[in-house]
């Protein structure tokens, strides 16, 4: 005789083999959810900052520190010195400022080379100006004799005539990582980033104007983005900077992405890379429309 199921017990099995699934599905839903939050939330979490790197070497910078290191690699660029001044220049504003633009320091110095009016370095205006204090440093040290031949701590001394010149040399290895990174001796080095809410209105035509005030006139600049003093900028518009080798590139290059949040640009490609500011903490990443002759800012 057979013996009748009892009453239900078909149907609870049933419900029993569809919970699995509808785990799974909660799973999957909760899962995509938090990505999707985690996505949103990512450009928050990093804060801002930047990175200079070559090889296994790194070093970390604030915005404005990464902004002063690459306008002393385009003064030299200007002034079509070599590697090793900019180590020298590197030492030197690590020691006296942290390559921060001091409003003071001791006595009358300021800027970044803590350079002191009544010693006759300049006006603090102008020793207040990233661009002329590292042009006055510049135009003192290529007047010391044999300077590229001498200790960076030696030659650093000679300009600066410091209490203690022997505290320039524990500077040189981080000197010798910000001139090969921004004077694009390493390729694609320099990135920062910062959240969506450190991002500022665009205004690229002044940030071409000082690109070329650090760089010189030599720097050429094309594209159909508005150039003139004054001019509105078009962030839906670019600009290229004409470059004769891959170091001028990547040191214009470093320039634009350490300017970013400033003057409000958006993205820099050069040489098969591309950087974004709404994913800086990615770095460069691959772009093989990128090309070589010309660093595109937008």
């Amino acid at each position: 005789m057979r013996t009748r199921p009892e009453q239900g017990s078909g149907g609870g099995g049933r419900r029993r083999r569809r919970w699995p699934y509808v785990v799974a599905a909660l799973v999957l839903v909760l899962g995509v959810g938090g990505y999707i939050a985690f996505d949103r939330a990512r450009p928050y979490l990093h804060g801002s900052g930047c990175e200079a790197a070559a090889g296994t070497s790194k070093m970390p910078l604030d915005l404005d520190q990464a902004a002063n290191a690459s306008t002393i690699a385009a003064v030299a660029f200007r002034k079509q010195l070599p590697e090793r001044a900019a180590v020298i220049a590197y030492a030197t504003a690590i020691q006296e400022s942290h390559i921060r633009n001091l409003a003071s320091g001791d006595r009358d110095s300021v800027g970044m080379f803590q350079q002191r009016p009544s010693q006759g370095w300049g006006t603090p205006a102008k020793l207040r100006d990233p661009v002329q204090s590292t042009s006055k440093f510049f135009d003192a040290l290529v007047k010391v004799k044999d300077y590229l031949d001498r200790d960076v701590h030696d030659a650093a001394q000679r300009v600066q005539h410091s209490a203690d010149g022997r505290a320039y040399a524990q500077h040189e290895p981080d000197g010798k990582l910000l001139a090969q990174v921004f004077t694009g001796r390493q390729p694609a080095g320099a990135r920062c980033w910062y959240p969506p809410n450190k991002q500022t209105k665009s205004r690229r035509p002044d940030a071409l104007r000082e690109m070329r005030r650090a760089f010189g006139p030599r720097l050429q600049v094309d594209g159909p983005g508005p150039l003139s003093a004054g001019a509105p900028s078009r962030p839906d518009s670019w600009n290229g900077v004409k470059v004769t080798n891959p170091r001028a590139g990547w040191a214009v290059a470093a320039w634009a992405v350490t300017h970013a949040q400033v003057y409000g640009l958006k993205e820099v490609r050069y040489a098969g890379h591309r950087w974004q500011s709404k994913a800086g903490h990615d770095g460069w990443t691959a772009d093989k429309n990128a090309a070589a002759n010309h660093v595109i800012i937008q």
